[in-house]
C-alpha cells in the first residue's frame, strides 16, 4: 500500500489529509495559512509530513493551489488570496524541503477531477464543474481530460462579462455578480448595512426566515447563476454541468436554479439545460489532487 500527503491549500486555512491510493482518509486535519511569506508556507508543509513519516512511508505530496498552476513547471500565476505564492516554483522548494516528490493542480481543477474519478461525473465523457464560491471557479474536462487553456485560464468562468459592460469596457463579470460575496454585497446594500458581518449562511437562514431583501436578492442571484449556465452550456456542450461549493449543500438551491432553466427556452434555443450537485464537498479538493498526483507517475 502507498501512502500519500495531501494538501487542500486556501486562504484561510490549509486542510490536509494521509491517504491511500483508494482515497481512504487515515488522518485529517486543518492549519491557519501561514501569511507571513513562502518560507512559512513550506515549513508548514513539512511539519506536516514529517508527522506522517513517523508512522509511515510518503509516497508523494499532492497539493490544491489556487491560481493558475502550471502543473508542468511547478509556478503559479495570476492572483489569489496569498500573495506569495505566485511566481515561486512551488513544486520545487516543496520537494527540496521534504525530500518527497510533488504534483500540484489548480484548486477548481481538483474539484472537476475528483468528481470524473469516483463522482457525479464519473459515467460521462464531457463535463464541467462550477465552483461557487467567494468567487465562482470550475473545470472544463472534455474526452476525460482536463483543459487547462493557452494561458492556464480555461474555467475560470468568473470572469465572464454579464452586466454594465455597456457604462464600462469591463462592466461586471460573473463572480462580482453571482457569487456568494456578490450575494452578500447586494444583500447588504439593501440594508444599509457592513458585508463583513454577513456570510451566504447568514444570507439564506434570513431568507428561510422571510426576510424580504434577503428573498429578492437570492432571486436574482438564481437569475444570473442560471444565465451563466445556460451560456457555458451553448458554448461547451457537454454532458453533464455539476456546481461545487458550499452553497451547493442547499438542496433547494440546486432545484431553483434547474426551475430557472427550466424558462429559459424559445423556438430556437431548445436545449434542456440542467445542473446536479457536486458528489464531493469538502474533500473534493483532497481527492481531486491525490488523483492528479496518481495520473502523472
Amino acid at each position: 500500500m502507498s501512502y500519500y500527503a495531501v494538501f487542500d491549500v486556501g486562504g484561510s486555512a490549509i486542510k490536509y489529509a494521509l491517504m491511500d491510493e483508494m482515497t481512504t482518509f487515515l488522518k485529517k486535519g486543518s492549519v491557519k495559512t501561514p501569511m507571513e511569506g513562502i518560507d512559512s508556507f513550506v515549513k508548514t508543509i513539512n511539519q506536516i509530513v514529517e508527522q506522517f513519516k513517523e508512522k509511515y512511508s510518503i509516497e508523494g505530496i499532492a497539493l490544491s493551489m489556487p491560481g493558475a498552476v502550471d502543473v508542468k513547471t511547478g509556478y503559479i500565476g495570476g492572483g489569489s488570496a496569498i500573495p506569495y505564492i505566485h511566481g515561486q516554483n512551488i513544486k520545487e522548494l516543496v520537494q527540496e524541503k521534504t525530500g518527497v516528490r510533488v504534483e500540484l493542480e489548480n484548486d477548481a481543477n481538483c474539484a472537476g477531477l475528483a468528481e470524473g474519478w469516483m463522482g457525479a461525473a464519473r459515467d460521462v465523457n464531457d463535463y464541467v464543474c462550477i465552483v461557487i464560491g467567494t468567487g465562482i471557479g470550475g473545470a472544463i474536462v472534455l474526452d476525460k481530460r482536463l483543459r487547462h487553456g493557452k494561458n492556464l485560464h480555461a474555467g475560470e468562468f468568473g470572469y465572464m462579462l454579464m452586466e454594465g459592460y455597456l457604462e464600462h469596457p469591463l462592466g461586471r463579470n460573473w463572480s462580482q455578480v453571482a457569487s456568494t460575496a456578490g450575494l452578500v454585497r447586494y444583500v447588504a446594500k439593501r440594508k444599509g448595512a457592513d458585508s463583513r458581518v454577513l456570510d451566504g449562511k447568514t444570507v439564506f437562514e434570513m431568507s428561510d426566515q422571510g426576510d424580504a431583501d434577503a428573498q429578492a436578492e437570492i432571486n436574482t442571484f438564481i437569475k444570473r447563476l442560471a444565465v451563466g449556465i445556460y451560456n457555458v452550456q451553448y458554448v461547451i456542450d457537454p454532458e453533464k454541468i455539476l456546481i461545487g461549493g458550499a452553497i451547493s449543500k442547499r438542496e433547494d438551491l440546486i432545484e431553483k436554479i434547474n426551475q430557472e432553466l427550466s424558462l429559459m427556452k424559445d423556438d430556437k434555443s431548445r436545449l434542456h439545460v440542467t445542473v446536479e450537485k457536486c458528489a464531493f464537498e469538502n474533500d473534493s479538493n483532497l481527492i481531486g489532487a491525490l488523483y492528479h498526483y496518481l495520473q502523472t507517475q
